[in-house]
């Protein structure tokens, strides 16, 4: 028989659960709670979310929502519900929350909880999107208790959605940043050793997973204009993540372009960069600008929902349309010509982030699960 308290986790993918909500699932279980994940068993994560102490559910999604494998995991996930009688269902990425929330109403789940890390459809987002997505939306509100949004753009939209504001929608500061993982570590330049840069020369810092959303496109043609300049041969770019898209950018074999993969070493290496980067087109709210800022980095971004959100342009860093080259390498020229300037964004930026410390998001998240489980 399954305790009367527990709770289950959902996302698509395991990986998701593991990186941003571990802390969530232990402020549960420090409650009282029997608390268990459930997603799709890739990246092999199963392990690692096991290790943590939580019992972990496989559920065959798939990412794309118009795939026939969605009807077996729907099935799978109503079992799973029916079976352990979950007090609160906690879920998180579109596909799992589309069809997790269906699927907890029709199971009899006391309370739901959906997490927008970013809604699909948003400001200059294809039709497409608007139609599939949002229609998605309208029809799993009915099911959904609370809708908890990262950044105003998805909080106007989840206004929109029908969600009242204090009741049922809320606007948290992210998944938390450690902020004293990044603020405290000790400067030891060994990506420079490791990649033979010179301590006088910049290191420009990009974070991201290769995918089409991260716009490493846009990136790389304004490097090679940068570069054009001879002035301009003492920057260099390094590109952390990996992902679908990862091989072919790193065949361009591009000048002072330096392409590593997945890391462990991010907080080591933001901390011996001297601006940070990411030209995505669309964000939720993206945790690694929290990281750079709490690294005390200025940061240039494109000027879209979740960037925006954590950049103020011209205080903590600065904000360019997508597409503007020009605008982008006149940001980071500004920036790597002007160590006072970087040295006071960087600052103004821990000030900023200090709201979204993982500390302050579990309070945040503690009222909100008080309000639900009854």
């Amino acid at each position: 028989m399954k305790a009367s308290k527990s709770i289950l986790f959902l996302a698509t993918v395991n990986s998701h659960l593991y990186y941003f909500h571990i802390p969530f699932m232990k402020l549960l279980n420090l409650k009282g709670y029997d608390v268990e994940a459930a997603a799709a068993p890739v990246c092999g994560f199963k392990g690692k979310i096991e290790r943590e102490g939580f019992v972990f559910h496989p559920i065959s999604f798939s990412r794309n929502p118009l795939h026939p494998q969605n009807v077996i995991a729907f099935f799978q996930l109503y079992r799973l519900m029916k079976k352990n009688k979950y007090q609160l269902i906690h879920t998180h990425t579109p596909v799992a929350s589309f069809l997790g929330r269906f699927a907890a109403k029709l199971a009899g789940v006391p309370s739901v909880l959906y997490t927008a890390h970013g809604f699909h459809f948003f400001d200059g987002a294809p039709k497409k999107n608007w139609l599939l997505y949002y229609t998605a939306e309208r029809l799993a509100a009915r099911f959904t208790d609370a809708l908890l949004v990262m950044n105003q753009e998805d909080f106007e939209n989840g206004k929109k959605l029908g969600f009242i504001p204090e009741e049922s929608l809320f606007l948290v500061h992210g998944v938390g940043v450690d902020i004293e993982k990044y603020s405290q570590v000790q400067k030891d330049d060994a990506i420079r050793d490791e990649l033979g840069i010179s301590r006088d020369e910049i290191i420009v810092t990009c974070i991201a997973e290769f995918i089409k959303r991260k716009n490493h496109v846009f990136l790389l043609n304004t490097w090679m204009k940068l570069l054009e300049n001879k002035n301009n041969r003492s920057l260099h770019l390094i590109l952390v993540g990996d992902g679908n898209l990862f091989k072919s950018f790193k065949s361009k074999n591009l000048k002072n372009v330096y392409f590593l993969g997945r890391r462990s070493d991010v907080s080591s290496i933001l901390n011996s960069s001297d601006i940070v980067t990411l030209t995505s087109i669309h964000e939720g709210l993206p945790r690694c600008i929290m990281e750079a800022m709490a690294a005390g980095k200025p940061v240039v971004a494109t000027d879209i929902r979740g960037n925006r959100d954590l950049v103020e342009d011209g205080v903590n860093g600065y904000l360019v349309k997508l597409g503007d080259v020009e605008g982008l390498a006149n940001s980071i020229i500004k920036l790597a010509e002007d160590d006072d300037l970087r040295k006071q964004m960087g600052k103004k930026g821990q000030e900023i982030i200090e709201a979204y410390s993982l500390e302050n998001v579990l309070v945040e998240m503690t009222e909100i699960y008080d309000r639900f489980l009854i």
